[in-house]
């Protein structure tokens, strides 16, 4: 008989819980860390713990730990609340385990494509430049790094625009009239889902033994421009645009592969926008 697997899932909140959950049902001896820890899961381990702070947390579990998911999300979009929840949160839970002498087989730090700056429509994978041109993406990058250095195995599972219950603004603006005019830039998606999924699929393909990359993008099977998903998001709540109401562009527009994450075994089950949105109208 095995033993259980045991996991540390660091930043439990929507794709967090998400990843504990399917470990779970899996098999797995599953720790989650979260500020409020009544918001966990039933069956996920709790720990209470603010990141912010460098003293181990009561709960953190002693012996050996297998793999450490670092799945942080920052309390604002500023530069000192992404600098303190993706790298200073990542440098604190390092000295925890060297703390307890843990030696984790992998450390999953999930970031996003705000690291990459391509706005020419061109397609990007795990080989693609990164050089971000916003503040965002840059402490991203330095987030990566960070784990990529940390002497632990690690891979970044870089997440694009991620959706799904809960996660309705775009739905939201669309009902309210907001459109975008004749705005032209790629924009990519994976449903949480999906992403969660992706995530899980890594861990497992470590733990039988297969070679993990250190770099896997998750996105679904179709980048789509901006305005198509506006249109038919219209045409499914039966609503008309609104003249002054206009989506601001985001940044940069850029298509991304999943081909990488695909070969080790990944199918997102929305494979694109109209999948995964059919499904939230429905549940909506």
């Amino acid at each position: 008989m095995h033993r259980q697997l045991r996991v540390v899932v660091v930043g439990c909140g929507d794709i967090g819980s998400r990843v504990a959950l399917l470990l779970n049902q899996q098999g797995w001896h599953v720790h989650g860390l979260r500020r409020n820890p009544q918001r966990l899961p039933a069956d996920i381990l709790p720990i209470a713990a603010d990141l912010t702070q460098p003293e181990c947390p009561s709960a953190w579990p002693e012996g050996p730990l297998d793999y450490v998911v670092y799945a942080m999300a920052a309390q604002s979009m500023t530069e000192a609340n992404y600098q303190q929840a993706y790298v200073q949160g990542q440098q604190h839970l390092y000295s925890w385990l060297e703390q307890h002498q843990q030696q984790p087989k992998r450390v999953i730090f999930v970031s996003s494509t705000s690291v990459y700056g391509q706005d020419d429509d061109s397609w990007v994978d795990e080989e693609s430049v990164v050089e971000p041109k916003r503040w965002s993406g840059q402490i991203m990058l330095a987030a990566e790094q960070c784990a990529l250095n940390s002497g632990h195995p690690a891979t970044v599972v870089r997440l694009t625009g991620i959706y799904g219950p809960g996660r309705d603004m775009l739905i939201r603006r669309v009902r309210e009239g907001y459109h975008t005019a004749d705005l032209h830039n790629f924009t990519n998606r994976i449903h949480a889902d999906d992403a969660a999924g992706l995530i899980a699929t890594v861990l497992q393909a470590d733990a039988q033994g297969k070679a993990v990359e250190s770099v896997y993008l998750g996105v679904d099977n179709e980048p789509v421009e901006q305005a198509e998903v506006v249109a038919w998001l219209q045409q499914q709540l039966k609503v008309s645009s609104v003249a002054d109401l206009l989506l601001t562009r985001r940044a940069g527009s850029k298509r991304c592969s999943n081909a990488r994450a695909r070969a080790l075994g990944w199918q997102p089950q929305y494979s694109s926008f109209c999948e995964g949105y059919a499904a939230q109208l429905a549940a909506l």
